[in-house]
């Protein structure tokens, strides 16, 4: 071998081993960067005329198992959604209190019914007690402020639900033309040879924000483009080109483009539904069409079903019972509730209060007459005799009653065809006696608290498991990498005493001509 093809052999392999040592160093300094992958700095043999030449740099690749990768999307959604349902939910669950006999719990709604019950037992044996009556009243209250609280909760958090969905749409915007924007860099590059394992990294870390956000899945061309689609399949455009327009249309990356919505007030008798021109709930469009109900998982599809489904149904709920709580008392002579105007309840399920029962737990009160003149109680209207308790008495033995004939037909709680559109239903029977109603309902919307937590905490351990074995394919070993430097420092070493022998040997050459 000639002392030129000696020389060219050292400098291909100095220039080979400072890309791998920018490569390296680029893998330690973030080892500590959630998302990055590592990457492996490609190097062989250039041979010719069976001959070695020097060394041949490749592209740097990325060390990605796609199916784990993509397992550990799918998993980032499920935590995500079970997050932000729980998060949510938490508002709730503080007020609830719990239905087990053991847990001390004072406040749930048949506890304080059960007060109501019990202080008008109180008042039938001390008729003319106006602490008795008062009681009466002040029990009566405390039940309505907690339906008022719990009904005032449901809103508030649906709001916060709607308002999330109107930001993390934006974010998913961000995250789809960011995408879009690294993806053009990359085709272009790939076009005429140029690496690009670091904007596809970029991208990687994108591609694992948007899976907390949506459920998606993510396939590249040829090319190097990106193409994202929901769960059922249906594309997002990262660039309007994949839309067949044109790129100068919009400024990349955008927070306002490709999806749309806006925000709105959100109220009980609100709600949203495709197609339907009397929903006061905004859809989530692509290209003018509507496609919430595409829009699934992660914290998008969690908000959208608390918006949409959780909360109206424990309102529809509340109003249910609120309402059979009304109608029993009424039915039995005794109107202790009524609702924002001071009249009984109307018993229209799909009408909003005071028309209908939609909203009514937001609104049920005590009685104003009652609660100006708590002997009234125990007052016949007909005749003005005071310590009557042929009223409270009924209330006791049919309002709270649990026969056949005290808890169907028009006594029976609304549980179908409930909320604005008719379309809820309460989940569990009518037919019950108001205590086992209260207790239905605190254990449905305790069970649905419980099946997000207990949700969390199964579906983080699965993302845990995933992070870890997407780690050890992925992520970066420091130690690894440190020996890697020591290794090519010593490559280095080597080629540069080549360089220096060559360079002796050119010098005593042209010495020896001279």
């Amino acid at each position: 071998m000639d002392l030129g093809s000696s020389l060219s052999i050292a400098n291909s392999g100095l220039s080979a081993i400072d890309y791998e040592l920018s490569v390296t160093s680029q893998n330690v300094s973030n080892s500590g960067t959630s998302g990055y992958v590592s990457e492996t700095a490609n190097v062989s043999s250039a041979v010719a005329g069976g001959s070695g030449t020097g060394v041949h740099v490749a592209a740097t690749t990325l060390n990605v198992n796609n199916a784990l990768q993509t397992a550990l999307y799918g998993q980032n959604a499920q935590v995500a959604a079970y997050t932000a349902t729980s998060n949510s939910l938490a508002a709730v669950s503080a007020l609830q209190g719990s239905t087990s006999a053991d847990s001390g719990s004072t406040d749930t709604l048949s506890d304080l019914l059960g007060n109501v019950q019990s202080a008008l037992t109180t008042l039938t044996s001390t008729p003319l007690d106006s602490s008795a009556q008062a009681g009466v009243v002040s029990s009566a209250q405390s039940l309505t402020s907690s339906i008022n609280t719990l009904s005032t909760t449901y809103t508030q958090q649906r709001q916060t639900a709607e308002d999330n969905v109107v930001s993390t749409v934006s974010t998913i915007n961000s995250d789809l033309t960011n995408i879009g924007a690294l993806s053009k860099q990359i085709m272009s590059l790939k076009a005429t040879g140029a690496d690009t394992a670091d904007l596809e990294n970029q991208r990687l870390g994108i591609m694992t924000d948007l899976s907390s956000e949506l459920s998606v899945t993510f396939s590249e061309t040829s090319n190097g483009d990106m193409i994202v689609r929901t769960a059922d399949g249906t594309e997002l455009p990262t660039r309007p080109d994949q839309m067949g327009q044109s790129d100068t249309s919009v400024t990349l990356p955008s927070s306002t483009w490709p999806l749309s919505t806006s925000d709105v007030s959100v109220t009980s008798a609100g709600y949203y539904s495709t197609g339907d021109s009397s929903s006061q709930i905004p859809g989530i469009t692509l290209g003018g069409k509507d496609i919430t109900s595409h829009l699934t998982g992660g914290t998008l599809g969690a908000n959208i079903t608390l918006r949409d489904v959780t909360y109206p149904q424990m309102q529809a709920q509340l109003d249910s019972f609120s309402s059979t709580l009304a109608t029993r008392f009424n039915s039995a002579g005794l109107d202790l509730f009524t609702d924002g105007t001071g009249a009984v309840p109307s018993t229209n399920t799909t009408q909003e209060t005071p028309a209908g029962i939609v909203g009514l737990s937001s609104t049920l009160s005590v009685n104003s007459s009652y609660v100006n003149t708590p002997s009234s109680l125990t007052t016949d209207s007909s005749t003005g005799a005071t310590g009557d308790v042929t009223a409270v008495t009924k209330v006791l033995s049919t309002a709270f009653g649990t026969s056949t004939d005290d808890v169907s037909g028009s006594l029976a709680a609304p549980s179908s065809d409930l909320g604005p559109t008719g379309s809820l239903s309460t989940g569990y029977s009518g037919t019950q006696g108001l205590l086992a109603l209260a207790t239905s309902l605190t254990s449905n919307q305790a069970s649905t608290i419980a099946q997000a937590s207990d949700g969390l905490t199964s579906s983080t351990s699965v993302q845990t498991t995933l992070q870890t074995s997407v780690s050890n394919v992925s992520g970066v070993n420091v130690d690894d990498e440190m020996s890697k430097i020591v290794a090519l420092q010593n490559a280095y070493t080597a080629n540069a005493k080549v360089i220096t022998a060559v360079q002796s040997m050119f010098t005593a050459l042209l010495d020896a001509i001279d």
